[in-house]
């Protein structure tokens, strides 16, 4: 706020014109033949901000077809590699679906089979499976464990996906109009003309 220039006013006038563009848009719940089945996808940029070096974790959690947690916020430390930032992504989309868990189990809601996570690194992936030491593993020793430890006892799957297909790089990536549609409808964000299609 104290040293404003034109990019910083371009940029509040594309967030205005956003904003302008969907009033009418909202998240759109509806019942589903698996209710119980919780999804979720994770992702993480390396060194996202230019201005603190800190890397940016987003994910997405859906009980059934419906988005019911979001995040997306920069790392609370500096990460030394990709892989370091990606698997502190993983760790706190691991909490977040415990703690969405809980919060069913609370509720009366029973999951019928372990939550599904798709995430599109696949040394992150390799390291929740994989229980050689790895170098790089230092860093991220209980993230590492945590993750591992959830997905040895069965409590977790963990499966690849495309990176063009990442509904979570709405958050923070420039898309193209295509793309952006595309996972803005994914994540259930719909407009009512929309929904009386539907």
């Amino acid at each position: 706020m104290h040293a404003l220039c034109t990019t910083h006013l371009d940029a509040i006038k594309r967030i205005f014109r956003y904003l302008q563009g969907i009033m009418e848009h909202g998240l759109w719940f509806c019942s589903s033949r698996s209710p119980s089945l919780v999804v979720a996808y994770s992702n993480a940029d390396w060194v996202g901000c230019r201005d603190s070096y800190r890397s940016t974790t987003r994910y997405a959690i859906f009980l059934g077809p419906n988005l019911i947690a979001w995040c997306s916020k920069k790392q609370p430390t500096i990460s030394e590699s990709s892989t370091e930032a990606e698997y502190r992504a993983l760790g706190y989309t691991v909490v977040e679906t415990i703690w969405v868990q809980k919060l069913l189990f609370d509720l009366c809601i029973t999951i019928s089979s372990p939550v599904r996570l798709y995430y599109d690194n696949l040394s992150a992936i390799y390291m929740c499976t994989n229980p050689v030491q790895h170098d790089r593993r230092k860093y991220i020793a209980m993230d590492y464990h945590f993750v591992h430890e959830r997905v040895t006892d069965g409590d977790l799957v963990i499966r690849y996906i495309l990176n063009s297909i990442q509904v979570t790089d709405v958050f923070i990536k420039g898309l193209s109009t295509q793309q952006f549609l595309l996972h803005r409808n994914n994540l259930s964000l719909h407009s009512p003309d929309q929904i009386e299609g539907v």
